[in-house]
């Protein structure tokens, strides 16, 4: 009864931005988890600690999902089990069915979401689930475009690079790929063929902070929905093209720039980039007129440059965790007490790299 699992995610830079094709962000993988135990059962089941009582039963009919309950809560399971299937069955695999069980730590104790991709983390735990169960070896691309394939497919929107993260773990720089060509693609080929080709404009490398780097997280309480805001977002583009085209350009040049800074190990250079990065979310919020930085997120980013650090939010920002990049020798101790008392939750989570797995 093999357990996978699959790590949260942070964005560090290049929000809103990344949602187009080739452009870059820097993101990060947490020690917190999804975790899916797959055994093999009569009848399909997905369940979940997190959703007690609403398991769904599955079969198949012509090697489709066939569920008699409203999936909507195991949308992104249901259809990176039937990816990975697909893939399983043209590696010659003799599907069954199998009981899959889930459970996370993404969310605060009492349910709150912290904003760590919790749909990202439960679809790349499902096609390492689905993967053990038919002893398919996936290389961590592999699992990201199965993953990709089937998140996109269900949210429609967004960069995918939540799901870079999980199936890479550490520090990343992501390109985000053309998903109109990947809804092509998955017409046009099969699994196997697609897990094989380039996508164009995708890129994933893995990136090492300098020694000296010290990466905060802090928790504003208030959960905000990614997938809303980039819609808001997208919605503002149109009547403000000429910005929007500002933005995208600095916004790539501002991540460029950080990533050679990871390169050259330049902590200096990162921290400026932030900085700048941030500016650059304030002018998108000054024109889409969506909140991104909120009073809690400002408050939590200027207590962090009192204390010499940078910061700003991450992700999609709305709530959720803002991130903070400091020296080591700064005062880091009295930056999280002043947190603390401003209401902002820090987050004693360190970065996942997934090479330290053990199965």
């Amino acid at each position: 009864m093999p357990t996978v699992k699959a790590p949260g995610k942070l964005y560090i830079a290049g929000e809103y931005a990344v949602v187009e094709p080739g452009q870059p962000a820097i993101l990060i993988a947490v020690d917190q988890f999804v975790y899916a135990t797959i055994s093999q059962a009569k009848q399909g089941l997905v369940s979940s600690k997190q959703l007690l009582g609403q398991d769904i039963y599955w079969t198949r009919e012509n090697d489709q999902l066939q569920t008699t309950q409203a999936t909507a809560k195991f949308a992104y399971v249901l259809k990176a089990i039937e990816l990975t299937e697909r893939y399983a069955k043209e590696q010659n695999c003799q599907l069954s069915p199998f009981n899959l069980q889930l459970d996370s730590d993404l969310d605060s104790p009492d349910g709150k979401k912290y904003g760590l991709g919790s749909s990202a983390a439960v679809t790349v735990a499902t096609v390492k689930a689905v993967a053990a169960y038919y002893n398919l070896a996936l290389t961590p691309l592999e699992i990201f475009k199965l993953a990709a394939s089937a998140h996109y497919l269900v949210q429609k929107n967004g960069s995918l690079g939540d799901i870079a993260a999980s199936s890479f773990g550490g520090w990343i720089a992501y390109h985000s790929f053309d998903r109109s060509w990947l809804l092509q693609g998955l017409q046009d080929h099969s699994m196997t063929e697609l897990l094989k080709l380039t996508w164009p404009k995708l890129q994933i490398e893995s990136l090492e902070a300098p020694p000296r780097l010290q990466l905060l997280i802090g928790w504003t309480g208030s959960p905000a929905s990614t997938s809303n805001l980039i819609n808001e977002v997208a919605l503002s583009k149109e009547e403000r093209q000429r910005k929007y085209d500002h933005f995208l350009e600095q916004s790539a040049l501002c991540v460029s720039k950080m990533i050679a800074a990871f390169k050259q190990q330049d902590l200096e250079v990162i921290m400026c980039q932030l900085a700048r990065d941030r500016e650059l979310l304030r002018s998108l919020e000054t024109f889409s007129q969506v909140t991104i930085e909120t009073p809690k997120l400002h408050q939590l980013i200027t207590l962090a440059q009192k204390f010499g650090g940078q910061a700003k939010t991450s992700g999609a920002g709305g709530g959720d965790c803002g991130i903070a990049i400091l020296a080591k020798e700064q005062p880091l101790n009295e930056l999280l007490n002043a947190w603390k008392q401003a209401g902002i939750t820090p987050l004693p989570f360190s970065i996942y790299h997934t090479t330290l797995e053990r199965s």
